[in-house]
């Protein structure tokens, strides 16, 4: 896949971990957006070189989605367990 379908994996996969794990993010619509971008880059490395599965050249490949959705939760709750308290509610 190309850098631009990794950006655009990660947009939708930004998407799919705010709507499984709802709430305030502290950087918005944006952040959540970026941490979701950064989330299927790290989850497709991750999936690659930890669990022995090898990145799809298809955009449409159900792993390849899971390790990008995985990635963004994982990014998100860490973003949440850092930067959660630092705005104001």
């Amino acid at each position: 896949m190309s850098i631009i379908s990794w950006i655009v994996l990660g947009l939708l996969a930004g998407a799919a971990a705010k709507i499984l794990l709802p709430g305030r993010d502290p950087g918005g619509l944006i952040g959540t957006t970026l941490i979701g971008i950064a989330g299927a880059f790290i989850g497709g490395w991750a999936s690659a070189r930890y669990l022995d599965r090898p990145i799809a050249n298809e955009f449409y490949d159900g792993a390849t989605w899971a390790a990008a959705i995985g990635g963004a939760l994982a990014l998100l709750v860490v973003y949440r367990i850092l930067f959660g308290h630092s705005r104001s509610r």
